[in-house]
């Protein structure tokens, strides 16, 4: 078999729809990073707490955790580009009021707690519809993968050039500038939707509740060991890996004795081993060794974060950065590919919400957790902590993978 090329790592940009979603979405996702950027840096402006950052991201993602499963069933039902541009809309309209009230001099941590839970909101139903389009975008199944690698890499891409506009925009014109260019960026991947040419979405009688449909894809999720082994290191990694993120300021501030730029160019260097994760997995011809990897990532993601903690040196910091961004992207674009894989088409809208909600539900947990223990031993010993977790993680995943190879084998 040939060599992976240029060509055929981008092949799921020859379809027209996923082409315009691509162009619209690297719009909107630059000002997505900016907003999250410039959010971590207001509330610790505003008060100097690691906790209270801790108690922001749990506040942004709690919603996900308690919605998704009842938000797989709604976008199973719903038609998918009509809900997403609604989400949009709202996601949106969440930053303009933000850019508002900063922008006035008015902002208070109440404020934007308030506007944290109400974007986590739409972030429950947005996060796995956006995942599940991804599949109608494009026409030939087996450009799935690569569709997912791809919008993986457009994200990561993002985050290496949002933070960097972000910490120009804060220096010149305060966080407020940063949420307008958000606000104003979803109308590009509004836009993309509106145009794309969809065949019309299949859709399947719906006789049984709610809730006896959310039990049937609970049901399928514990019974099938490959997705359940990847949903609980899926939700140990998202716990104790992902709340880096939110002491991110601490680090640039109090360890590196920075300011916005230095909280721009860890969050950079982040998104340069996140996006080098996409590229490597958009040159994938199939999903062999993907389960493999996962593991590896885990490692990755795990050592990075225990000599992050330990690093008192900007250069080295950010080299821990990209293999920190590197492990936490594989897992979530190597999981994300999986289980879009492996599942039957009638359970994946649950399935993938219990992906999300393993993701990004357990989250919330993981940053309240960091917040409080940032605030008792300080954030680089919690991130030491935080780190052996998910070594450990990785290890018990490397004792699953013969079972779970041995039912992906046997599973037709």
């Amino acid at each position: 078999m040939s060599g992976p090329s240029a060509g055929h790592a981008w092949r799921a940009l020859r379809h027209r729809n996923f082409k315009l979603y691509f162009a619209g979405q690297g719009i909107s996702i630059i000002g997505t990073w900016m907003t999250r950027m410039a959010t971590t840096w207001l509330v610790y402006r505003l008060t100097h707490s690691p906790l209270l950052l801790g108690v922001v991201g749990f506040a942004g993602l709690i919603p996900t955790f308690v919605l998704a499963p009842f938000a797989g069933v709604w976008i199973e039902r719903l038609e998918r580009r009509r809900l997403l541009v609604w989400t949009q809309a709202a996601a949106g309209m969440q930053s303009l009021i933000l850019a508002a009230l900063t922008l006035a001099r008015v902002v208070t941590f109440r404020e934007i707690l308030v506007l944290a839970v109400f974007q986590g909101l739409i972030n429950a139903f947005d996060t796995p519809l956006r995942q599940l389009f991804v599949g109608q975008m494009v026409d030939d199944r087996e450009d799935l993968g690569n569709a997912i690698a791809i919008s993986s890499s457009l994200a990561n891409g993002a985050r290496l050039i949002g933070p960097a506009i972000a910490g120009l925009v804060i220096a010149g014109f305060g966080e407020g500038g940063c949420f307008l260019i958000d606000g104003i960026s979803y109308l590009a991947v509004i836009a993309s939707l509106v145009m794309m040419r969809l065949q019309p979405q299949a859709t399947r009688p719906n006789n049984a509740g709610m809730l006896e449909q959310m039990r049937e894809g609970w049901r399928y999720v514990n019974g099938f060991r490959p997705v359940r082994a990847i949903l609980l290191l899926s939700a140990l990694l998202a716990l104790m890996g992902y709340p880096y993120s939110v002491l991110l300021p601490v680090f640039a501030g109090q360890v590196l004795h920075g300011g916005p730029a230095t909280l721009g160019w860890l969050t950079a260097a982040s998104g340069i081993g996140a996006l080098g994760s996409g590229l490597s997995l958009a040159f994938r011809r199939s999903t062999e060794g993907l389960t493999r990897m996962l593991q590896i990532a885990a490692s990755a993601l795990g050592g990075g974060l225990i000599l992050f903690g330990l690093s008192h040196t900007l250069w080295l910091s950010m080299g821990l950065m990209v293999l920190i961004g590197f492990g936490m992207m594989q897992v979530f674009a190597a999981s994300n590919t999986l289980i879009q894989t492996l599942v039957p088409e009638d359970k994946k809208g649950r399935v993938m919400s219990y992906f999300v909600m393993s993701m990004f539900g357990t989250a919330p947990f993981g940053s309240l957790l960091a917040g409080a223990l940032a605030h008792r031993i300080g954030a680089p010993h919690t991130v030491f902590v935080t780190g052996a977790f998910c070594l450990a993680g990785s290890f018990w995943f490397g004792m699953e993978l013969p079972a779970v190879q041995a039912v992906l084998q046997a599973t037709p």
